[in-house]
Order: structure tokens, then sequence, then C-alpha cells
């Protein structure tokens, strides 16, 4: 009988060390060429994140999200964007390829091909057809982007067996930093609140998002009002509630808590991705796609590359003084902190590698700067465009010479200047001293005669970092530091200047021990950084270093 129990109990011990062992992941993986790589690698882009986000409303963050990071990974507290401008696409298309607008050919989120005359959104492409919906919204690929990502060259190495994904609420923020061979990239429908994809990727969605799209998860976080997540008077470090500095909702008549999103329920899905619950909404589907695909059990490392819009569009609307912007970053902490946690039952703690950064920063409202004696001011963009065309018809007797204006960028129509036979480069330079005499701008110059204008050594690399001859305005002009160029309230982004270019980066997980370190690096620098830790090839554009104090 004693027998018998001592069996019993020890094939109960075998089971439940199987059980465990199951239940717990692998450790990381040997690649078939014998080369030690993490099962995962996840990029974690916050849009519109400034550096000091970090540690502003570091005192009400929890243990498990960024301070989680910040005690247990490495940060790197200098880290810049090395050219203008300053927006969504061209910041993931560098972070993922290691290059920069002047070489990866994403200059801007629109622009003006020179050739064409056409006007072109960064991921817009007509020869692919919306998955997903009937909408024009999937109409995308990273077709524009002319040079491979961190994924391609993870792909390429593993002979196409490692998959990659991206996801985003933009399309922007997933396609370009997933890259050209991803297995795909899903992003947000405001017709139907649905994700969806592009037939570049796929003919149809897999079963496991169309299940998640039924579930109508967007449906039932919009019937939540969104009001603060603790008692107004502790957010100490923001503007009273109401300041007159902030944009509405379209839906809305004042910037008031609570926000409400109920009233355009299956009507208008476009307000859900300026909500706080956009963030975890992605969180959420980035967590059931790792499941569902099983990321990182694949035999090769995987790569889930994650980008938070809803950050920007919260940001523009309300400024970095907003009890709005304190409110969504301290739910954020609680959104990363459980996607960690997924992470960790997924893949196995120390078995991903982990980086979060931003594509670009922001400057403080002009309101508010101003209301509080600093020096701060706007420019409308629209009544530029139109006051530059008057000023053109005036002097040369020809409508429409300016065809658009990208931040502080402008645009000729090169077709209408032909075709009249003026001289472009005496429309240049009556543009550019008709500029200069705006009080709001402090220089203006022939884009493509980079190399002649007299500025800083550092902020004329950063203008040939961002300039490319095909796509690229006819004229750069820049603006007084917190100056912007779109609305009264709000705020904008897309310059040269730190509030724009100084971003977090963080590492880790797989091979990262703690630390800091404040040299000034860039964020071209994270492609070639990961290639050196996968072994594998880095992005054919890159001109990004290798962070070495990570490698230690």
């Amino acid at each position: 009988m004693m027998e018998k129990l001592f069996l019993q109990a020890g094939l109960l011990f075998i089971f439940s060390i199987n059980a465990a062992a199951q239940a717990v992941p692998e450790k990381v993986l040997i690649a078939n060429n014998g080369i030690e790589r993490p099962r995962l690698v996840v990029g974690l882009v916050i849009d519109q994140m400034r550096w000091d986000y970090l540690y502003r409303y570091y005192s009400r963050y929890g243990n498990g999200g960024f301070k989680r990071l910040l005690k247990e990974g490495f940060s790197f507290e200098n880290t810049f964007i090395p050219y203008t401008p300053t927006v969504t696409s061209a910041g993931h298309s560098s972070l993922y390829s290691g290059s920069v607008p002047a070489i990866h050919g994403i200059v801007n989120n629109d622009w003006v091909e020179r050739e064409s005359g056409e006007d072109m959104y960064c991921t817009a492409d007509k020869t692919v057809n919306t998955v997903g919906s009937f909408s024009k919204q999937g109409q995308m690929s990273p077709r524009n982007l002319l040079v491979t990502t961190i994924g391609d060259e993870l792909r390429l190495a593993t002979n196409f067996k490692s998959r990659v994904f991206g996801i985003a609420i933009k399309d922007r923020g997933g396609i370009l930093a997933a890259g050209h061979s991803a297995n795909a990239s899903y992003w947000y429908d405001d017709s139907t609140g649905n994700w969806i994809t592009s037939s570049y990727y796929m003919n149809e969605l897999p079963v496991w998002v169309r299940g998640f799209n039924e579930s109508r998860k967007v449906d039932s976080m919009m019937m939540i009002d969104w009001n603060p997540l603790y008692d107004l008077s502790t957010y100490e470090q923001s503007t009273r509630d109401n300041s007159g500095f902030e944009r509405t909702f379209a839906h809305e008549t004042n910037t008031v808590f609570p926000h409400k999103y109920r009233s355009v329920i299956g009507k208008n899905y476009f307000p859900f991705r300026e909500s706080v619950y956009g963030n975890t909404f992605t969180l959420d589907f980035s967590t059931t796609l790792l499941k569902k695909e099983k990321l990182g059990k694949s035999g090769q490392t995987d790569m889930l590359c994650v980008s938070l819009s809803s950050t920007d569009y919260i940001g523009h609307k309300y400024g970095p003084n907003s009890i709005e912007v304190e409110d969504m970053y301290l739910r954020l902490d609680k959104d990363i902190e459980n996607f960690l946690n997924q992470l960790d039952a997924e893949v196995g703690a120390g078995n991903y590698l982990l980086f979060l950064s931003a594509d670009h920063g922001v400057p403080q409202a002009p309101g508010f700067m101003t209301a509080n004696n600093l020096a701060a001011g706007n420019l409308v963009k629209a009544d530029l465009k139109n006051e530059l065309n008057q000023f053109c018809l005036d002097k040369f007797a020809v409508k429409d010479l300016v065809k658009a204006i990208h931040e502080y960028q402008v645009y000729f129509n090169n077709q209408i200047i032909q075709s009249s036979g003026l001289d472009k480069e005496l429309i240049k330079e009556a543009i550019i001293l008709y500029l200069l005499q705006n009080p709001a701008v402090t220089n203006a110059f022939d884009y493509a005669a980079i190399d002649k204008v007299i500025l800083p050594k550092q902020l004329k690399e950063k203008f040939a970092n961002g300039y490319y001859y095909k796509r690229s305005g006819d004229i750069q002009f820049i603006l007084k530091p917190q100056y912007t160029d779109k609305y009264s309230i709000g705020t904008e982004h897309g310059t040269m200047y730190a509030y724009d270019t100084h971003i977090p980066l963080i590492w880790y997980g797989w091979k990262i021990k703690p630390g800091t370190a404040y040299r000034e690096v860039s964020m071209t620098d994270v492609a070639p950084t990961i290639s050196s830790l996968l072994k594998i090839q880095m992005p054919n554009g890159s001109i990004g270093q290798v962070l070495e104090e990570i490698l230690k």
C-alpha cells in the first residue's frame, strides 16, 4: 500500500514539473546556426512622448510600468532626433531603419511629388485594397519607404522564418515600422471602429482578428465617460481644467471633464482614436495577436512593432500642461504594466528584448506659454498659403503658384510655373524675402541650397538629413521657438527644437542590464543596435551607431 502511495506521489510530482515547464516559456532560443537570440523583439513607440514625461509624473506612476522599465532597464537620457521635420511617419521610419528622410524617403506625413505634382500621403497605395471593411482606409502599404527595416533584415536573416507584425491606430505607425516583408500590419478604421489591413499583406482577415472586431470592444469603451483617475485637485503638475488653451473634440462643446463618446457610437468612430481608451485598445489587440499568433514560440526570433497613437491626438488638443495629458500617462503606465505582465506570461521574463521610444515630442501650447509671460506664438498655415498665393498673383500675375505648405516647407506648383514661362529662381527669391518680413519667421531659404545657408552646424545637419529632392519642398522656413504653424489653441510639432527632438529611449529584457547613459545618442541608433544584439545585418540605409553600453 505504501509503495502505491509513493508511486502516486512520484507521478504527481513529475506531472507537476511538466505542467510548470509548459506554463513557463523556455529560455532564449538558439537559432539553427548556433546564434543565441531572444524569442521576441518588441518595439513600443509612444507617439508624441516627450522625454520629460518619464519624470514629470514619476511620483504618480506605479511600480510595474514606466518605473519597472527605468529601474530594470537601460535608459539613454539624451536621445535626439537628427533631422527635421519631426513627424510620425519619419519618426517610425527612422527608428526602425536606422536611417533619415534624406535616405529612406519618408520626408513627411504628406508631400508633393516633384516630378508629377501629385499630392502624396506617406503610406498611400492605390494598387491595393482594404481588407476588413468597405472603406478606402486600407489602401495603404510600405511601398513609399525606400529602405529596409530591422524587421525586414530579421526576416532575411532567418530565411523568412521569423514573423514580424505592426500595430497602430495610425496606419503609418504600424506599416512603416514593420517594413516591406512583414507578415501583417493592422490599423484602425474610423468608419467601423475595427482593425483592418490591406491586400498588400493578405486577402482576408485572420479568424482571430474578425473575432476581436466582432466583440465590439470599441463600443463598450466608448460607453464609459472619461473622468480623471483621481481627484482633480491632485493633478498638481497640470493647469486647471478648462484652461482656455485647449481644443475641443468635434462632438463636444467644451474642454472640461467628463469627456463623453457614447453619442457617436455607430455614427462616427473617429473620436475614439482621440480618446484615452485608444492606447488600451491598441495594447489589448497587441496582446491578443501575441497569443493567437504564438509569437516567440516559432523557433526563430519574432518581432512585434506597437505604436500608441492616441497619445498624439490627445497631446495636440490639450498640450503638455493639461490634466488630460497627465491623466492619459497615468493610465498608460497601468496599460504598460499589464502589457509587460502579458509578455512575461506568454514569452517569459528575460526571453524578450523590448525598447521604448517615441517618434517625436511636442512644445507647450502657445496659449499656456503666453499666459505665463513666456515667449510663444502662432502662424496659421492655411492663411499663409493664401497669403503667399495672393502675393505671387500681385507680383507675377499668375494664380496658385504655391501648391501646398507641409511642416514649414513651401511646395511650388511646378507645372504652372513651367507652363507660364516664369523664372522659378525669381519666385523663390521673392517668397523668401516676403517670409522673412513675417515676425514669426527667423529664417527662410532655398531648401536645395542648404549648404549656402548660414546656420549653426547642428541645425544645418538636421535640415540636410530631412531633405530628399523628389519629395521635399522648395523653400524651408523656420519659426521662432515655441511658435506653431496651425492653431491658436492646442499645440503642434515638427521643428528641430529640443521639445520636438528630445525623446525617451529605454532598453529592457533580454541581456539588458540596468543602467543609465547621459551622452547624446540618436534615434537612428536603435536599428543597428538591435542588429548587433541579434547578430544580423543592419538595415540597408542605416547610418546609426551601435549603443555599446548595452552590449557589455
